[in-house]
């Protein structure tokens, strides 16, 4: 079974989450006609960003005054119909809509950043960079969307994370490590940036960069693995990069050690470079 985000590409599944995709597919054709995949099952069917997961359980819910569905490597819900929407996003696959799936992640992700980077993949279009670009698939779901559940949403567990996170929601980013950067370079006391923001000298389109200063001509770029363990993207980058220096454009590049286990470094390379070009 695909998963029904239209760049689920774009967030390759763990070993994990392939687990779990598997185990919807199998448990779709015997689930019950009122039940739906809620929770983070929804979410990865959704092709969002979450992080690495604890537990191998699917995450089925009903409306009540329905039972929850119970079984063996099943987690059952009975929620409430205020709040909920539920879809068919392909033949046999129902599940909760992308704003209510986002609104019942509150009590499942532990840490804020989190749940704002899956509302920023859920408003966010898939976009293509340069002056002949634009948006070729629409986001999921806006953020009055989001607002707009979770006004309906009284009592349910997480909903109090839910909206602390949803002031913090940003369109523009569909990556859970560019959320984190962006959250951890304003929670550091940066101005917030800019997000997506398409670079141009004197002959026209250099680069997309994924957050940027653009006053002070600093890019801030989070470089996951495959952009040093693929030579091909290694290449690339290089020359992009070369590209960006050359239009008088710094570059920040930040690895997973650097933003997960070393923030306060990574708030200070950037106030650095932003604060050599004010001179």
């Amino acid at each position: 079974m695909p998963r029904t985000s239209p760049d689920a590409l774009a967030h390759p599944a763990t070993q994990r989450e392939q687990h779990l995709l598997a185990h919807a597919d199998a448990y779709r054709t015997v689930m019950g006609r009122d039940a739906f995949f809620s929770h983070t099952t929804a979410a990865l069917l959704w092709g969002l960003p979450l992080p690495p997961l604890s537990d191998d359980d699917l995450h089925v819910a009903v409306l009540a005054p329905s039972r929850a569905p119970a079984g063996r490597g099943v987690r059952g819900h009975q929620l409430h119909r205020r709040g909920v929407r539920v879809v068919e996003s392909e033949p046999g696959v129902r599940l909760a809509d992308p704003a209510t799936t986002w609104s019942l992640l509150g009590s499942r992700l532990r840490h804020p950043y989190d749940l704002v980077a899956v509302g920023d993949a859920i408003v966010s279009p898939v976009r293509v960079a340069g002056p002949h670009g634009g948006v070729v698939r629409d986001a999921l779901a806006s953020i009055e969307d989001l607002g707009r559940v979770v006004e309906d949403v009284c009592k349910r567990r997480g909903i109090i994370a839910v909206r602390e996170a949803l002031p913090r929601v940003r369109s523009g980013v569909r990556s859970r490590t560019e959320t984190w950067t962006r959250l951890t370079l304003v929670d550091g006391g940066l101005p917030e940036p800019v997000l997506n923001h398409d670079v141009y000298d004197g002959a026209g389109f250099v680069a997309c960069v994924d957050l940027a200063y653009p006053d002070q001509r600093v890019g801030v770029e989070y470089e996951g693995d495959q952009h040093r363990t693929d030579p091909a993207q290694w290449q690339r980058d290089l020359e992009r990069y070369e590209r960006l220096a050359a239009a008088g454009w710094r570059i920040v590049r930040v690895t997973r050690d650097v933003l997960f286990q070393r923030p306060g470094l990574l708030v200070r390379l950037v106030a650095d470079a932003c604060g050599s070009r004010r001179h």
